[in-house]
C-alpha cells in the first residue's frame, strides 16, 4: 500500500477526503502546507497526502511502472483506507495520475484539481526539461552519502539550483550506519516519465465521468501547456460547465511554491461547496 499521511481539521469531524499527489521526484510532504490550509478553510474536508510509487516511502513496488499502475495504486489505497474520498489534487506527474484515476469514478461525486499538467502526449523530455536535467545529474552521482549536507553540496556542484537540491534531499533515507541513501530507483523514475509523456488523457477532460467537477490550473510562466492546449481546453470549458480552467499569474511550474496564496484561494473559492 502507498505511504500516506492524513491531515484532519483542528475542529470537527471530516465527512470527506481530498487526495494530494506530488510530481516526479517529489514526496507527500511537498503539498503539506497547501493541504493544511485547505482543510482549515473547507469545512468537513480532510486531506490524504500520498507518496506515489517509487517516491518518498512508497519504494519497491512491482512493475509495470506506468501511469495506469500509479493510478491503480491510488485506487487500492482508497479501498484499503475505507474513507469517503471525494476529491483529488495532483501536480505535474500527479496531475495525470488524477486524470487516469478519474476514469473509474463514474457515479461518484468527485472534485478534481489538475495543477499544471497538460493532458497531451509529449516528447519524454519535452515539457519536463528541468526534470531530465535533474535525472542526468543524479545518474552521475553516487546513491550513498555521508550526510544530507554532502548530498545537497554535490547536487549544486552538478549545476542544480540550491532550492532543487534541498527539494531532492527530501528523498534521502537514513541507513543503519547513519549515512544517507537516495531512495528512488532512477530507472523506475525514467519509466514513469516516459509513460507520462506518451499518455494522452484529453478524452477524460473532454468527458469526465458524471458527477465529477474538473479544474485545471495553468501556471502562466510555465511551458507545460502549449498554446494549442490552452485553446483546446478553453473550448472544452465553454461546452462543459463541469470543467474549468484557471490561469495563475506570475507563477512557474511550481505553483504551490511561487503562488501559494493564489492557489489556496482557488481551492477554497466561494463557488465551491463547503460541507
Amino acid at each position: 500500500m502507498l505511504a500516506h499521511s492524513i491531515l484532519a481539521p483542528k475542529s470537527g469531524e471530516p465527512s470527506r477526503y481530498m487526495l494530494f499527489m506530488h510530481g516526479i521526484l517529489g514526496t507527500r510532504a511537498n503539498w503539506r502546507g497547501v493541504a493544511r490550509r485547505f482543510v482549515e478553510a473547507r469545512s468537513g474536508w480532510a486531506a490524504i497526502l500520498v507518496d506515489l510509487r517509487e517516491h518518498g516511502d512508497s519504494l519497491g513496488l512491482g512493475g509495470p511502472h506506468t501511469l495506469a499502475a500509479a493510478a491503480s495504486d491510488v485506487a487500492e489505497l482508497e479501498r484499503a483506507l475505507g474513507l469517503p474520498v471525494q476529491g483529488a489534487l495532483g501536480h505535474s506527474f500527479g496531475g495525470k495520475v488524477v486524470l487516469e484515476w478519474l476514469k473509474d469514478r463514474a457515479g461518484r461525486p468527485t472534485e478534481c484539481w489538475v495543477i499544471d499538467a497538460s493532458p497531451s502526449a509529449t516528447e519524454a523530455d519535452g515539457d519536463a526539461t528541468a526534470t531530465a536535467s535533474v535525472l542526468q545529474a543524479l545518474s552521475e552521482l553516487p546513491r550513498q552519502w555521508s550526510s544530507r549536507e554532502a548530498f545537497v553540496s554535490a547536487v549544486t556542484d552538478a549545476g542544480q539550483p540550491p532550492g532543487i537540491a534541498q527539494w531532492l534531499a527530501m528523498n534521502l533515507r537514513r541507513t543503519e550506519d547513519g549515512s544517507r541513501t537516495f531512495g528512488p530507483d532512477l530507472g523506475v523514475i525514467q519509466a514513469l516519465i516516459e509513460d507520462y509523456a506518451r499518455t494522452d488523457l484529453w478524452a477524460v477532460v473532454e468527458a469526465p465521468p458524471e458527477p465529477t467537477t474538473l479544474d485545471l490550473v495553468i501556471a502562466d510562466r510555465s511551458c507545460a501547456f502549449s498554446d494549442a492546449d490552452r485553446t483546446r481546453l478553453g473550448g472544452i470549458t465553454a461546452r462543459n460547465s463541469r470543467v474549468s480552467m484557471h490561469i495563475v499569474a506570475d507563477a512557474g511550474h511550481w505553483v504551490h511554491v511561487d503562488a501559494p496564496d493564489a492557489l489556496v484561494a482557488l481551492l477554497t473559492s466561494a463557488g465551491r461547496p463547503t460541507g
